[in-house]
Parts: structure tokens; C-alpha cells; sequence
């Protein structure tokens, strides 16, 4: 840009010095001759129009109109404001005084005599230009003074579309930045969603896991107790004339102790796999994954219930169950994991009383799992003090455990229902409804609003 601005310069200047001779007290020579100094100057401004474009235009529009330059120069200021500067009014006034200085420029040289003239060497005739005498013109003087009046505009009317392709190349790639950085950002929010999802799953599957373990052990480890307080209170002389009830005690504690080692060898692994988890997270949603111990089938199902009765607890039971295989392993984990936290629930807050266990598996009716149990006096039940209601209430939720709320959450991410509560007879019940999907149709997992645990694990 500054070398073809400044030819142009020195080109029309030149060509306008022609027509001037040094006479003593003529002091158009000495102007040109400082037009011809400054047109190697007056381009280099142009290096300041992207931090400066609009002084940069006034000066050199002020250069154009004081010395015979060529409107290039300014056109090219003029082009890198409109680039730079979107305000509307400052365009337009730049345009306003752009357009008549280009077209002086360019009549300024158009109206010099033949020989001293840049448009009037265009339009010669070609060999005449040489002679030293007079150059014929190919056209009259009107045609030419038209053409450059036509083409000061149409320099004007480039400098103008080409700052505004400028100026919307500049807003679309600027566009494309900030589309390139909220897709970034979306994706980290992504992954940040992803990580809190796992990391509640995995802290469902912790507690799911561990709790129902740990609950089995605090129970077994309880009446261990009793039966070792009995033992110690058995006076050696009654001991000795009931032999056979010493033995029977005896071999309860034994049980219960090697029910307890097997419980916390269980509860080890479970421990051992929720930090495997962790330490691989890129594996941890295919150990999430439905499997044969977290799966409802009949082994699972019947395993549960002997944990239970093993650890104490009255366990009542009427299932009915039909086309299990049909069932989608996504819906039965979610029943396995509710009938599981009900259990360890009743266990936990209800000890001694008599649980029961409803279970209802077919096409028809989905999946119903129904837990109760009476509330002890002794002990707090989760949620127990509540009316039955729905635990979509987030402030029921916020007073409860994590166990029951987390089920519901889960419950609701597959489309079920899931309601908990005391009646008027203070009996605790939990009640699960899910759908009925098959493998070819899985149920979807959607997220629940106000709900952490939107991964049914």
C-alpha cells in the first residue's frame, strides 16, 4: 500500500510541476518540489490506521487536498476507517468529505493543458507524447474531465464496499471466535456435567453397596453381642445340667461371627471396587453397568432376602414375578437397588420389627415393589415422621437421609414413581411403580429436575 500510494503521489505531482517554471519571486516551484519530498513521507502515516484510523484519513485527506496528489492515498485511509470503525456517523462524515476531495483531485490534473496532465497522457494519442510539441488527444476535453469525475467515484465507491468487506470479514471471524469459545466452553460444562453424574453415581453405588453391607454387620455384630451376654451371665453349675442349650448358643455365636466375616469380606470387595472406581473413572460406567449381582433375578432377589432373614430380621414375603428375561436390565437394577435400600432401611431404623416384602413383575403392570414395616419407638426412621407423600418435596428430601431420596431420584430418571411415608397406624411404607421396557426398547434415563442423581446406578 505505501509504495503504490506513494508512485501515485509522486506521479500527479510531477506531472503538475511541469507546468510551472522557476521564476525569480514563483513560489509554485519550491511548493512542488516540497509536494515532491513530502510524497515520500505522507504514505507512512498508513502504518498508524489500526490503532489510529480516523486521524490517519484527516491527515491524509488534509495532504490530498493542500498538495497534487492522487486520491489514493486517501482512499486508502478511508477504507481502513471503514474497516475499523462501525460508528455510523463517523463513516458517513468521512465519506461526506472523501467523495469531493477525490473528485477535485482528480479534476485538479483532468483541467491541466496536454503535456502536463496524467489524464491527458492516458488519452493521447501514442507517439505523440515524445515530440516535444503539443500532444494530440484521441478524445475531446469533456470525455476526458467525465472519466475522471467516473472514476474518482467509482474509487470512492471501492474504498467503501472494500472497508465494509473488511469490516465484515473482521465480525464474522470475530463471530466465529466467540462461537469456537462457547463451544469450548460447552464442552468443558459437559464434562464438568459428566464428572458430577459419575461422581454421583459412583457415591449411589457406594452407598447402595456399603450401606446394605455395613447395616447386615452393625445387625449380626448386635445380637452377637446378646448372645455373648448371655453366655457370660450363664451360671457354670445351670451350664452344666443343660449341655445341649450351651451348645445350641455356642454354635449362634459361632454363626453370627462367621456371618459377620463373611459380611465384611463382602463389604472389603465392595470397598475395593468403589476405589477402583475412582482411581479409573474412564472404566467406572461399565462397572456401573447393570450385572449379575445388582440385576433382579431370582438368585439376586433370593440372596437378598437370606441376607436379611440371616441378620435378624422378620422378613414376610409374596412375589410374583413372570417374563423376567424380558425385562430391561436398566429397569432392573433400579428395582433391585430400591428393594435393596427399603431392606437396609427397615433394618437400620426398625430393628426387631417384622418386615414385608411385596414384589410384582409382569408386561402388564411394570414392576411393583412394595416395603413395610412398623415404626420402633427406639429408633428414628428415615423419613418416618413424615405423612406419606411423594418425595418429589425438596425440602422432605433436604430433612431425610440420602438412601430413600437417591432411590427416588433414581426411580423418576426411568420414568417410575416412587412414594415414601408412615401411615395413620404408624406403618412405614415404600412404594415403587416403574415401566415395563424390554432390551429392544431400554428405558432412557432423563433428568430429573432438582435431582443429583440423574444416572440410574
Amino acid at each position: 500500500m505505501i509504495p503504490l500510494a506513494m508512485m501515485m503521489c509522486l506521479v500527479q505531482v510531477a506531472y503538475a510541476a511541469s507546468a510551472f517554471t522557476n521564476e525569480d519571486g514563483d513560489l509554485t516551484n519550491p511548493w512542488m518540489i516540497l509536494g515532491v519530498l513530502l510524497a515520500l513521507v505522507w504514505p507512512f502515516v498508513l502504518q498508524k490506521r489500526s490503532k489510529h484510523p480516523e486521524p490517519v484519513f484527516w491527515i491524509c485527506a488534509l495532504a490530498t487536498l493542500v498538495f497534487p496528489y492522487d486520491p489514493l492515498l486517501m482512499l486508502m485511509a478511508l477504507c481502513s476507517l471503514i474497516a475499523r470503525r462501525s460508528d455510523t456517523r463517523r463513516t458517513l462524515r468521512a465519506i461526506v468529505v472523501a467523495t469531493p476531495i477525490a473528485v477535485w483531485a482528480q479534476l485538479r490534473d483532468a483541467l491541466q493543458p496536454a503535456g502536463t496532465s496524467f489524464w491527458h497522457e492516458v488519452f493521447a494519442k501514442p507517439g505523440t507524447t515524445d515530440t516535444g510539441q503539443t500532444p494530440v488527444m484521441l478524445v475531446e476535453e469533456s470525455t476526458i474531465v467525465t472519466t475522471a469525475i467516473v472514476i474518482a467515484l467509482l474509487g470512492v465507491g471501492g474504498a467503501i464496499l472494500i472497508g465494509l468487506h473488511i469490516r465484515s470479514r473482521a465480525r464474522l471471524n470475530e463471530a466465529d471466535a466467540r462461537t469456537e469459545a462457547a463451544r469450548h466452553h460447552a464442552a468443558h460444562l459437559q464434562d464438568d456435567l459428566a464428572n458430577q453424574q459419575l461422581a454421583d453415581a459412583i457415591a449411589a453405588e457406594a452407598h447402595d453397596t456399603l450401606a446394605h453391607s455395613l447395616s447386615l454387620i452393625a445387625l449380626n455384630a448386635s445380637a452377637l453381642q446378646v448372645e455373648a451376654a448371655r453366655l457370660a451371665q450363664t451360671d457354670l453349675h445351670e451350664a452344666g445340667t443343660n449341655v445341649d442349650d450351651m451348645r445350641r448358643r455356642a454354635q449362634t455365636v459361632a454363626l453370627k461371627a462367621d456371618e459377620i466375616r463373611r459380611q465384611s469380606a463382602g463389604a472389603l470387595d465392595e470397598a475395593h471396587a468403589i476405589i477402583d472406581m475412582l482411581r479409573h473413572p474412564q472404566q467406572a460406567w461399565e462397572q456401573l453397568a447393570p450385572s449379575d449381582e445388582t440385576a433382579l433375578t431370582r438368585e439376586s432377589l433370593d440372596a437378598l432376602i437370606q441376607d436379611t432373614r440371616r441378620a435378624g430380621t422378620s422378613l414376610n414375603t409374596w412375589i410374583d414375578i413372570h417374563q423376567l428375561g424380558d425385562l430391561d436390565e436398566t429397569i432392573g437394577k433400579v428395582a433391585y437397588r430400591a428393594i435393596q435400600e427399603s431392606l437396609t432401611n427397615a433394618c437400620r431404623h426398625a430393628v426387631g420389627a417384622p418386615v414385608c416384602l411385596e414384589v410384582t413383575v409382569n408386561p402388564q403392570q411394570g414392576v411393583h415393589v412394595h416395603v413395610s414395616n412398623p415404626i420402633t419407638g427406639s429408633e428414628s426412621h428415615d423419613a418416618s415422621a413424615m405423612p406419606a407423600a411423594s418425595s418429589n418435596d425438596t425440602a422432605h428430601n433436604a430433612r431425610t437421609g440420602a438412601g430413600l431420596p437417591g432411590v427416588a431420584a433414581r426411580v423418576r430418571s426411568v420414568g417410575g414413581e416412587c412414594r415414601y411415608g408412615s401411615d395413620a397406624q404408624q406403618i412405614f411404607h415404600v412404594d415403587v411403580v416403574l415401566p415395563w421396557h424390554t432390551p429392544d426398547n431400554p428405558a432412557t434415563p432423563s433428568m430429573p429436575a432438582g435431582s443429583t442423581a440423574t444416572v440410574p446406578v
